[in-house]
């Protein structure tokens, strides 16, 4: 399914955020950047696990997500995550699919802890993660980018989504890159509610799209 999402009564430049088969590979790669932690995962951690990830030079991780994105093909059936623009200007991505596709997950309690969740479900979407390039940021745009995330779970049939968001240590400011999974704030906004605190910083939230 294609179609942006945008930004209603936005003043310019206009907020749009397309899925990433209708995004270039260049668009993409100008959101991640060549430095810092968006460059060098490739949005590739969370769907290969730590062990592997680790393992795997970065041009494949970046071939992977080539892969998996589909850029560059709007009529492509599947892609894994949607890119934002102001304007003409890449500028966001998030991170969303079927809960299976991160296998980090099934490697991590975070998920499960306290719940009897059929694992296999592709009907549960996850938000995995963000990225607000470099000059963008504080200006709200992962709200936007969760909301567009539920939407296209949404539209492609998703029976819930979920996602597991940070919060802050006491007294400090969560860096850029502990929040690339997220803040409760964000999720909520989207309408995502508290399932469960598997840990200390770690939450999971969920919305029932059925």
């Amino acid at each position: 399914m294609r179609g942006d999402f945008r930004r209603s009564g936005a003043t310019e430049p206009a907020l749009t955020i397309r899925p990433a088969n209708e995004a270039s590979w260049e668009d993409v790669q100008t959101v991640f950047g060549t430095r810092g932690q968006a460059s060098r995962c490739q949005c590739q951690r969370q769907v290969l696990g730590d062990r592997d990830w680790w393992f795997m030079p970065i041009e494949e991780r970046a071939a992977r997500l080539h892969e998996q994105s589909n850029v560059g093909d709007p009529d492509a059936a599947e892609t894994c995550g949607l890119v934002a623009y102001l304007g003409d200007d890449p500028v966001g991505w998030v991170a969303v699919a079927p809960r299976t596709t991160y296998r980090r997950l099934f490697g991590s309690n975070v998920p499960w802890a306290g719940r009897h969740e059929d694992k296999t479900a592709d009907t549960v979407w996850s938000v995995a993660c963000f990225v607000v390039r470099a000059g963008f940021r504080d200006q709200g745009l992962c709200y936007e980018l969760a909301q567009a995330a539920v939407e296209f779970a949404r539209v492609r049939g998703a029976a819930a989504v979920e996602a597991y968001p940070i919060v802050a240590k006491s007294d400090r400011r969560i860096t850029w890159d502990e929040a690339s999974v997220g803040t409760p704030q964000v999720f909520a906004a989207a309408g995502l509610e508290p399932v469960t605190a598997p840990t200390v910083r770690r939450r999971v939230m969920r919305l029932d799209l059925r």
